[in-house]
């Protein structure tokens, strides 16, 4: 089977198609209202009646458990806790967090899961890059990480590393929706009380831009994000 690095590449519509939207959304989004936003417009896009689109959004403090989520991996429910139909296990949304929901849709682009993965991966590698910061994938976990030869190596040897965005999506009739996350600055004790995405190694870790001495601000890592988004997925328009 080809690894994602196989995969990877630009994620172009095949044919003529108009821009992307764009929005980002000021303020705290109340999670089960962006679900059925997205929802909605996932379904205009696979009937042809929307144009695709990104949204930038933060959340309030919460835990979501995917599909692929296992009870133990809950250790404290000390925010609330939302079911959704993403892939992935258990992960933390909150403040200092940027959340990209992308609506693309995969018959006009590359009909390939996998593939759709290794360009997501891409986008935050490439947006990472723009502070100078290096990260990149591990092909046994899906995510975006960084090594930290400043922490402790595993009992084997192994070297520490830290995931600094996560990756979560679902298709209905090949549009995607839900999407990526960085971690800008939020608060890492929060991720304490579950296992993210299910990796309890204690080698492996969570950070943020800010952890790692970047004094990077939101709107620098939207301007990145959209910036590192054209190379790869193509145009992108405001959107209101």
């Amino acid at each position: 089977m080809p690894t994602r690095d196989d995969l990877a590449g630009s994620f172009f519509p095949v044919d003529p198609a108009p821009a992307v939207g764009w929005t980002i959304t000021d303020g705290p989004v109340d999670y089960e209202d962006a679900v059925a936003i997205m929802e909605h417009r996932a379904e205009a896009i696979a009937r042809g009646e929307a144009s695709e689109w990104v949204w930038l959004v933060e959340h309030p403090a919460l835990y979501t458990a995917g599909t692929s989520s296992r009870p133990d991996d809950l250790i404290a429910a000390r925010f609330p806790v939302h079911q959704t139909g993403r892939g992935g296990q258990y992960t933390y949304h909150g403040p200092g967090q940027r959340v990209a929901y992308v609506m693309l849709d995969l018959k006009r682009r590359r009909p390939d899961v996998r593939a759709f993965v290794a360009a997501l991966e891409d986008w935050i590698v490439a947006t990472l890059a723009s502070f100078n910061l290096r990260a990149g994938r591990r092909e046994a976990r899906v995510g975006v990480w960084v090594d930290r030869p400043d922490k402790p190596p595993s009992v084997s040897g192994l070297l520490a590393e830290d995931k600094i965005a996560a990756i979560g999506i679902r298709l209905r009739r090949w549009v995607s929706f839900h999407g990526i996350s960085i971690n800008v600055e939020p608060d890492l004790e929060h991720f304490s009380s579950i296992v993210p995405c299910g990796i309890a190694d204690a080698h492996l870790g969570v950070t943020s831009l800010v952890d790692l001495g970047l004094p990077v601000t939101m709107a620098d890592v939207d301007v990145a994000l959209r910036q590192s988004f054209a190379p790869i997925f193509g145009a992108s328009v405001d959107e209101i």
